[in-house]
Formats: C-alpha cells, sequence, structure tokens
C-alpha cells in the first residue's frame, strides 16, 4: 500500500505531474477546447428532459443523453492518451477512438446510472426508515459509493491505457485505488478545483477533457512505479514502496519535457 501519505516520496512525482500538464494543455489548448465544445454540444440532450412531461420518458431521455456523454468522454480519453505519450491527434483520429471506445463508454454510462440511482433513490430510502439498521445500511452504501466514485475517475484512463476487457477495467480501477489511496484522492480533489478553475473561464479550459488528460497522465506517470518494482523485485516491502525513487524513475520523462521560461510561453519561435 502506498498509504494515504503523498509527501516526501512523492512530491517529485507529483510536481511534475502537475508541470507536464500545464505544458501539454498549453500546447494543446486548442485541441482541449474543441473537445469541450463537442462535449457541451452533447449536454444539449439533456435539455429535452425539461420539455417532456411524461416521467418514464423523461427519465430515458436523461439515461439515453448521460450514455452517449460517457461514450463521448471514452472516445475524448483515447484521443488525450496520445497527448500524454507526447503525441497530437486530430478530428480522424477521434472518429476512429469514438469507434473504438463505445462498447467502454456505455459500461461507464450504466456505472453513471448506478451511481447516480444510489444517490438519488437508494441512501434516501434508507435514511426514511428512521431506525438504527436503516442509518447503518445508509452509511455503508455511501462509504462505497464514495469509494467507487474514487476509484472509477480513472476508468476512462484505465481503458485508453490498460485493458478493454469490461471486468478487467473495473477490477483495475479498485486495484489503483486500494494500491495508491492517497494519490486517488488527490487526483479527485484535483478534478474537483479544475472543475471550479474551469467555471472562471467559461468551462472551455481545462474543462472536462483537461480533467481526462490529468487523469490519462496521472495513470502514466503512476503506472511507471510498477515498472520499478518489476525491475526491483528485492525491493517489494511496504516501507519500500512507499519510498519510490522518483528522481531516478522520472529521468527519462524529464528529458522528453524539458523545460520552458515565461518568453518560451509566449514567443516559443524566439527560442
Amino acid at each position: 500500500m502506498d498509504g494515504f501519505g503523498i509527501f516526501p516520496y512523492h512530491g517529485t512525482m507529483i510536481g511534475f505531474l502537475i508541470r507536464k500538464n500545464f505544458y501539454d494543455h498549453w500546447d494543446n489548448m486548442f485541441r482541449i477546447v474543441l473537445l469541450n465544445l463537442g462535449f457541451y454540444a452533447s449536454l444539449t440532450i439533456f435539455l429535452l428532459r425539461g420539455i417532456i412531461p411524461h416521467a418514464a420518458l423523461s427519465y430515458a431521455v436523461f439515461a439515453a443523453g448521460l450514455l452517449w456523454c460517457c461514450v463521448y468522454l471514452s472516445a475524448a480519453a483515447l484521443s488525450v492518451k496520445t497527448v500524454s505519450d507526447y503525441g497530437a491527434f486530430g478530428f480522424a483520429d477521434f472518429w476512429k477512438n469514438l469507434k473504438t471506445g463505445w462498447p467502454a463508454g456505455l459500461l461507464m454510462g450504466f456505472i453513471c446510472l448506478a451511481l447516480y440511482a444510489t444517490v438519488t433513490t437508494v441512501i434516501p430510502f434508507y435514511l426514511q426508515i428512521k431506525s438504527p439498521v436503516g442509518l447503518l445500511l445508509a452509511a455503508v452504501i455511501f462509504w462505497t459509493f464514495a469509494l467507487s466514485v474514487v476509484s472509477f475517475q480513472f476508468f476512462p484512463a484505465v481503458r485508453a491505457r490498460l485493458d478493454t476487457k469490461p471486468l478487467k477495467i473495473i477490477k483495475k480501477c479498485f486495484i489503483i485505488f486500494f494500491d495508491n489511496p492517497g494519490f486517488s484522492v488527490f487526483c479527485l480533489l484535483h478534478s474537483l478545483i479544475t472543475l471550479i478553475v474551469s467555471g472562471l473561464l467559461a468551462f472551455l479550459i481545462p474543462g472536462p477533457a483537461g480533467i481526462l488528460l490529468f487523469l490519462d497522465e496521472a495513470l502514466r506517470l503512476r503506472l511507471l512505479k510498477y515498472d520499478w518494482l518489476e525491475a526491483n523485485p528485492d525491493s517489494g516491502e511496504s516501507r519500500t514502496r512507499r519510498q519510490i525513487p522518483w528522481d531516478a524513475v522520472l529521468i527519462e520523462e524529464r528529458e522528453k519535457t524539458g523545460t520552458r521560461s515565461f518568453r518560451n510561453f509566449i514567443f516559443p519561435w524566439k527560442d
């Protein structure tokens, strides 16, 4: 277990993650904005729910909209993976990713529907029982829900980077959380802060695509830990697993990312 401690052994990795993510956002700002605009266009389907008087049909529209948005996010995750790997993507790539990622997107959509039903229906139902048993069940379900949210934040990145089989994607999401709980909570908090910052920038950047990029880069860099442990089988004790030598592990990544001055950000052609 990595435990909930992030520093000092993880400070190097997190600092590099934030720096690389900022560079990639800057270099791919136009692509990220386009992905976000496409996502917001997808959200317009939810407007239909407000004009449909029939409750069952209204919920069906909501479910269809959520499923489609998750399919879109799955394709977006496959696209930003290229950015995370020091590349770029175009419209043709996104279309290809949409055709490749839709099964995982539907699965993610059904998971989101289940989580939504848990919050809006299941937990309130047990709270209305007004008994110790009902309160206990509501508490258990709530913490299960919270654990699922923290774990499933990596779902698009796991699908894009590790596996395509539904059950294995779900399993690996939980493995990532239980082996890296502190890091997982940090990523969730970062996503929430990113949403707030996005609101100040009309949700165009970083936005949902920016969050997907950060989570993919977070997973990509975190997986280097396991490469190091595999290369150093005698260092598998729990204490050593918390003391990954990130300075050494990230040497190649730092060389690829490089460093930039303020002048280079504004006038890159002058360096």
